[in-house]
């Protein structure tokens, strides 16, 4: 027994001693000066200390001051005879150790706490293997949780079922795509429920039931297969399967991806495709037929110029009424070809007040002859007191000819009679212009997609589906509006709505291309003419005679540039394109040596559609002459390149 240790006088020391030693915690006495008593045998091999070096010492000699404040409380309780348990980690030599320490008092035969008994447990690899365990069960919690967030926010469908066919999970975006609850089909077979009846096999195993016959299902392959929602109705889908083997049980996933929005974009795209080929096409189209219509011009305008020369000369001859004829049918083909070009050009709008009658005649001049082969009649109803409309005539034009063109289509399909009918009044601030068949009419369930750009019930290659679109973007861009009126018994009838010219005087349908009007003759004038073709510039010289004028007439660049180095001219009219030195080229050299008659220069064309030639008119802001043009229209131009001059009487 330890000297000095009377608390252990009243035990039997070698029983105790043998009960301490042989229990697997350390043990260890103290007094209330917390000095050693006794330590057992498994305090002393944890510690690396004998028992006869530590009994009398201190904690603190033994240990240090760091574990001893840890230790102090829970002994200072203990001293007061109130046990206690504490559990924690502890720094050592050998590293840190998780100990759980329980103190006891030692109390002498009267019951008094005379010192403390001290027992520790090395819990190390036990608390260790707890936090394995937690932390690979946070993991795998963890994992679980992502696996079902995945499933829950996937966008592909995600279907198990087991080895009979019956339905054990199925997500959100399945419930979606096949429009059924996950709490009605879980437990469910998977067939009856999703796949079409005439693809569904009694003796298919698991998603082989999706396949056609004679085919077999590949784990792990796309394949791509239609699938039935709760309505019946079926859609494509792509479809991939796994198979899942675990103990005892068998499950496959199929990951089925609904492809319907991706068919509906494929054919989107197509339809896009074909309308912008048949778009490039119509363009390709509209420039030769430009380049037709510019090579027509100079001719033309030979065959009007000339034929009303000749209506005016022949006035009481027997052929008049013959150059009459000419003239006219000459001055239709004139219009025609303007208003082709007008329709072909691309420029920013030209807002003025128009007449209705006029863009009704001169859409009617283009479709005049289809109409007819088609044998579709044309009725007006145009109120006499309609008044003008503000508007770019060409686009409004462009608008009417698009409806009246749609109307022709509808009704080439009808037996005759096959009518369109035209009428317009005023409304308030508006003028309503109405475009309306006898036709088939327009569907209700498609009613509201007319105006959809590429929507078209047209055959494949007989429309773009852009028409109507762009025909209401351009009545919009007036500030008015287009629509299609409520069915009626038969027929559509589309509505175009513009605002009234206020403040414009009374318009004429059509300038007057009549001959030149008489006038007192004012003193002559001396005019350049240029241009490349001979007749034209023959024409233009007969025309200025007639008007009072002297001519000089020069057949290309260079001479004019000659003439003009020597001489004066009141006018110069001048061809835009000529081979060698052109219009533009002529009108700079002019700004630079003869700058003075730059403002007395008009230019001649039958080049309305170039890019170069709007450039070179927009910089130079001078007036232009367009082929084909008559008498009237020179006259008008004359008054523009001479305010306040009157011009001479023809003769």
């Amino acid at each position: 027994m330890p000297a000095g240790s009377l608390l252990l006088q009243s035990f039997d020391w070698a029983q105790v001693r043998q009960v301490f030693d042989s229990l697997p915690v350390r043990v260890a006495l103290h007094d209330r000066e917390h000095r050693f008593l006794y330590v057992n045998k498994g305090w002393s091999r944890f510690h690396g200390k004998p028992e006869d070096t530590v009994v009398g010492r201190t904690i603190v000699e033994v240990h240090d001051a760091e574990i001893f404040a840890d230790v102090r409380p829970w002994a200072e309780r203990a001293l007061a005879g109130e046990p206690g348990e504490w559990h924690g980690w502890i720094e050592l030599p050998g590293g840190r150790r998780y100990v759980s320490r329980t103190f006891a008092p030692l109390c002498n035969t009267t019951g008094a706490p005379e010192g403390y008994i001290l027992f520790s447990r090395d819990l190390t690899d036990l608390r260790v293997t707890e936090q394995d365990l937690a932390e690979q069960s946070a993991a795998r919690n963890a994992s679980e949780a992502l696996s079902a967030a995945i499933i829950e926010v996937a966008i592909d469908c995600i279907i198990t079922i087991d080895g009979t066919g019956r339905i054990v999970e199925f997500n959100p975006a399945a419930e979606r795509t096949f429009r059924r609850r996950r709490a009605d089909v879980l437990g469910q077979p998977f067939a009856p429920l999703i796949v079409p009846p005439r693809v569904r096999r009694r003796d298919a195993r698991a998603f082989e039931n999706f396949l056609s016959p004679g085919e077999r299902l590949a784990m792990g392959r796309r394949t791509e297969i239609e699938g039935m929602r709760a309505d019946g109705t079926m859609f494509p889908a792509e479809l991939t399967v796994t198979e899942v083997q675990l103990p005892g049980r068998q499950l496959f996933t199929a990951y089925l991806r609904d492809l319907t929005a991706a068919r509906q974009a494929e054919a989107e795209i197509q339809r896009q495709r074909s309308a912008l080929q048949q778009s490039e096409k119509m363009a390709a189209f509209g420039s030769l037929l430009a380049g037709v219509a510019h090579e027509l011009n100079n001719p033309l305008s030979i065959v009007i110029g000339n034929a009303l020369l000749l209506a005016e000369e022949a006035q009481d001859l027997p052929f008049a009424e013959r150059a009459q004829r000419v003239q006219a049918a000459a001055e239709r083909c004139g219009r025609i070809v303007h208003s082709f070009l007008a329709m072909a050009r691309q420029h920013k709008a030209e807002i003025r007040p128009v007449m209705v009658q006029t863009l009704i005649d001169d859409t009617l001049q283009l479709l005049a002859y289809p109409m007819r082969t088609s044998g579709v009649t044309l009725e007006q109803d145009i109120a006499p007191d309609v008044p003008a409309v503000l508007c770019d005539p060409n686009q409004i034009i462009q608008v009417l000819s698009n409806l009246l063109t749609n109307a022709r289509h509808a009704l080439e399909e009808k037996p005759p009679p096959r009518r369109v009918r035209l009428t317009a009044q005023a409304d308030g601030e508006w003028v309503q212009l109405e475009v309306a068949d006898n036709g088939p009419g327009v569907a209700d369930d498609i009613r509201s997609r007319v105006f959809d750009p590429f929507f078209t019930t047209k055959p494949v290659g007989s429309g773009t589906g852009i028409g109507l679109a762009v025909s209401r973007g351009l009545v919009e861009a007036h500030g008015g509006s287009l629509s299609l009126a409520p069915s009626d018994d038969e027929g559509a009838r589309f509505v175009i709505r513009l605002p009234l010219a206020r403040d414009a005087p009374h318009l004429s349908g059509s300038p007057d291309r009549g001959g030149v009007r008489q006038s007192p003759g004012p003193p002559a004038r001396s005019a350049l003419v240029v241009d490349d073709e001979p007749e034209i510039g023959a024409l233009l010289a007969e025309m200025l005679q007639k008007l009072g004028f002297r001519i000089e007439v020069k057949a290309s660049g260079e001479a004019a540039q000659a003439a003009l180095t020597q001489c004066d001219y009141d006018v110069v009219l001048c061809d835009l394109r000529m081979p060698g030195l052109d219009g533009p080229a002529l009108y700079d050299w002019m700004a630079d040596h003869r700058p003075h008659l730059c403002a007395r220069t008009a230019f001649i064309t039958a080049d309305t559609l170039s890019a170069s030639s709007h450039r070179f008119l927009a910089r130079a802001g001078r007036p232009i002459l367009e082929k084909p043009f008559v008498p009237a229209e020179l006259r008008e131009l004359l008054a523009k390149l001479l305010p306040g001059v009157e011009l001479a009487a023809a003769r």
